[in-house]
């Protein structure tokens, strides 16, 4: 039974991600386009494709991860912070969240108060998830555009960025709501966190094991699963 559940997540993930990449060619990629000629006034294959590229990882990639911490506490913050915005986003309701989340109603309960989680807060305020969708989704291209700053014109950089909001609204009406688990959002953390700290250490798997607060062997062991170099 358990293996079959696997399976069906498995091709479910499958389907999502075919979805996701015929959207993403057919509706994004050509309004990305777009944007760029008209407001930068010139198309930039590399910036279109690293904008793309950042949709792929939807509410996983919105999450901001704390390098600064040590690796228990940085990935506590970070689960934390995505369970809360999954519960935004379906306004505090718990079966919902835990069907997309992959689990159960009793073990989603356990980790809202594991991790003091305001779900009256969620429910009562006056939040709207659609807003919430279109601010993270500016927030990561506005992150993609900071990294060609030096290379396109500044006023026409600040005329991008005005009508950013404006593109994430029309991406987002085409965009797929993205079937995401706990486990996804979990190994994102880790090869995301890891790269960044084995990179700020000269890929030194000892040193880099000391200064995150983890064991070399453990280090070793989830770099070789994550298939992180």
């Amino acid at each position: 039974m358990e293996k079959i559940e696997r399976t069906e997540k498995s091709d479910k993930k499958e389907i999502d991600r075919k979805n996701l990449e015929l959207v993403l060619e057919k509706k994004v990629k050509p309004l990305i386009k777009d944007a760029t000629e008209r407001f930068l006034g010139v198309n930039i294959d590399k910036l279109n494709e690293d904008i793309t590229s950042t949709l792929t990882k939807s509410s996983i990639g919105d999450i901001k991860i704390n390098y600064s911490l040590k690796y228990k506490q940085a990935k506590k913050q970070y689960k934390k912070d995505f369970l809360s915005r999954i519960l935004i986003l379906h306004l505090g309701n718990i079966s919902e969240a835990a069907k997309l989340l992959g689990l159960d109603r009793r073990t989603l309960h356990r980790l809202i108060n594991e991790f003091k989680i305001d779900i009256k807060k969620i429910k009562y305020e006056l939040l709207k998830p659609y807003n919430i969708k279109i601010h993270a989704l500016s927030e990561a291209i506005e992150d993609v555009l900071q990294n060609y700053k030096t290379i396109i014109h500044p006023k026409k950089l600040e005329e991008m960025y005005k009508n950013v909001p404006i593109l994430s609204e029309d991406i987002i009406k085409d965009l797929p709501e993205p079937g995401l688990d706990i486990t996804d959002a979990e190994e994102f953390f880790e090869k995301e966190y890891f790269k960044y700290h084995l990179e700020k250490n000269h890929h030194n798997i000892s040193k880099t094991a000391k200064n995150i607060g983890i064991r070399f062997e453990t280090l070793h062991r989830k770099m070789k699963k994550l298939g992180v170099a």
